[in-house]
């Protein structure tokens, strides 16, 4: 039994979750942001979790729904607390949306030799990716005005990316393979 560590409880990393509450390991969830209402059309968080912590909803949500037990961290990841929140992984992913933390999660991951893997979805919604840090580069934000995962009209494909998400996962928790894939609404394109 090894330890995963999911970064972020937003769209991805909330459904990831989900999808990963059988894996045979510990499972982390690092998230700082509070659910608002917008949040429960796009993530697997309900109106009961409102203004509550991300990963402690969670951690309340597959404990309750599954019996599964998860550690919830409430923090932001920081250059202070990376050892902390990242050291003792045998497996990250990062479900962040923006590029301070993909970059801080990326550069522990590599210094520590941590595999990392990158949950990654467009601003509109329109294609997602999970892809191996060696092959991932961090993009900067996109711009003010821009379409946000929030509305609901894509949960069906926000959960899609993070079944597909965790089954990359599980393929490399289990035989220690790792494939990267292209997610959009009409199919899956495998990567490497």
């Amino acid at each position: 039994m090894g330890q995963m560590v999911i970064i972020g409880a937003g769209a991805l990393g909330s459904h990831l979750a989900l999808f990963a509450r059988n894996f045979e390991c510990d499972l982390r969830v690092v998230d700082f942001d509070r659910i608002e209402a917008k949040n429960v059309q796009a993530q697997f968080h309900s109106k009961m979790g409102l203004r509550k912590n991300k990963a402690q909803a969670l951690q309340q949500s597959l404990q309750g729904l599954f019996g599964r037990k998860i550690q919830a961290v409430s923090n932001k990841l920081t250059g202070d607390n990376r050892v902390q929140l990242l050291g003792d992984a045998d497996l990250v992913v990062d479900c962040t949306d923006n590029f301070a933390a993909r970059r801080l999660i990326q550069d522990s991951c590599q210094a520590w030799d941590i595999p990392c893997l990158h949950g990654c979805l467009s601003a509109d919604g329109t294609f997602a990716r999970a892809v191996w840090t060696d092959h991932f580069t961090a993009d900067q934000e996109g711009q003010d005005g821009e379409a946000t995962c929030e509305d609901g009209q894509q949960l069906p494909f926000f959960a899609m990316a993070g079944a597909q998400l965790a089954v990359v996962a599980q393929k490399f928790l289990e035989e220690d393979k790792k494939v990267s894939l292209q997610i959009m609404p009409t199919g899956v394109v495998r990567l490497a």
